[in-house]
């Protein structure tokens, strides 16, 4: 591969998600020459879990990024569907329209002053006496920079995980960035696995609402950005049901084959959002668990089942779907992401 010098920057920002948006957008409205790279430019802001702003732990992170002059509380308040207070902490959570969400903040950096929004994969970074001095893309191109900052998500030698099936890949179906990862050990960094879950999506049309609970947003939402004028609007609703002793025993009879518990996951998973089976596993003498069926959007179908998180066989996942209230005559959209 012949290389050529394809710009210089001040800040090179790899990642076009959360955390690479907010990066870039400081970077840039500081008077510093930015280019932000994503592997693909249709994944800039994209929530391939939760399409969700807030939460419990999070809510407060949103409106301190606020208060520092960031992004992400007026895009949730711009693309937000349902929003809903926490009765026990106070935390402000609000279901995304997933799509309009990405819309807005590829948008808020194409429209940025000093900052270059580039598509290609980042395969290398490279350093002279110490310093960083340049990222090289897959095809190539060369551009110098003073510093980088990594905000690859779960990109870095990413792996799907589904039973026994495992593929070499990022978030929905997006290569992994396998190069880069190779680059970074040999700079000296540590680097460590990561594991993350995430439940099936299924169509709407196939689900049995009479069988849930109405979860209908606050009658007086309560907006994230402090620059928000108008309260924000509840334009979707969610619902609850539960798991069952069925549920329970098709984890247990196929545990054998998670491969949280096989050993083909190595990696550690988040303190507050651990897999059904890990549930299970956990808590043995509890008969059920909460599910929230959330909308991913105002036009979509698609509805995420929170709480649901598996790495399970597809055909065991559809067992677990299929002994729920509500869902029993569900058809999954995505069982793998």
């Amino acid at each position: 591969m012949q290389e050529f010098q394809a710009g210089k920057f001040d800040i090179a920002v790899i990642g076009a998600g959360h955390a690479g948006i907010e990066a870039a957008l400081a970077a840039a409205r500081l008077g510093l020459e930015t280019v932000v790279f994503t592997i693909n430019l249709d994944a800039v802001g994209n929530m391939p879990c939760n399409p969700a702003v807030g939460g419990t732990g999070k809510g407060h992170l949103v409106r301190e990024l606020d208060a520092l002059g960031g992004e992400m509380a007026k895009a949730a308040d711009a693309c937000c569907i349902q929003y809903r207070l926490g009765p026990a902490v106070w935390s402000l959570r609000a279901q995304a329209d997933r799509r309009r969400y990405q819309a807005y903040m590829k948008r808020a950096l194409e429209r940025q002053e000093h900052l270059t929004v580039r598509q290609g994969e980042v395969t290398e970074i490279r350093a002279e006496n110490g310093a960083v001095s340049a990222v090289v893309l897959a095809t190539g191109a060369v551009f110098e920079t003073k510093a980088v900052i990594l905000a690859t998500g779960t990109y870095l030698s990413g792996r799907t995980i589904v039973g026994e099936w495992v593929e070499d890949s990022g978030p929905d179906g997006m290569h992994a960035a396998v190069r880069l990862t190779e680059s970074l050990l040999k700079l000296g960094l540590p680097l460590r696995r990561f594991k993350t879950g995430t439940p099936p999506r299924v169509n709407a049309r196939t689900v049995d609402f009479d069988e849930m609970e109405l979860q209908p947003g606050d009658a007086l939402p309560v907006p994230f950005s402090y620059s928000t004028a108008d309260p924000p609007a509840n334009k979707a609703v969610c619902w609850l049901t539960w798991t069952t002793e069925e549920t329970k025993r098709i984890i247990q009879e196929n545990l054998h084959r998670a491969p949280m518990y096989s050993g083909l996951i190595e990696g550690v998973g988040p303190r507050y959002c651990p897999s059904f089976e890990t549930k299970i596993v956990r808590f043995p003498d509890k008969l059920r668990h909460q599910l929230f069926v959330e909308p991913m959007g105002l036009d979509t179908e698609e509805l995420y089942i929170q709480g649901f998180s598996s790495s399970m066989p597809e055909e065991v996942q559809v067992r677990m779907l299929h002994s729920v209230p509500g869902l029993r005559r569900a058809v999954p959209a995505r069982l793998r992401h």
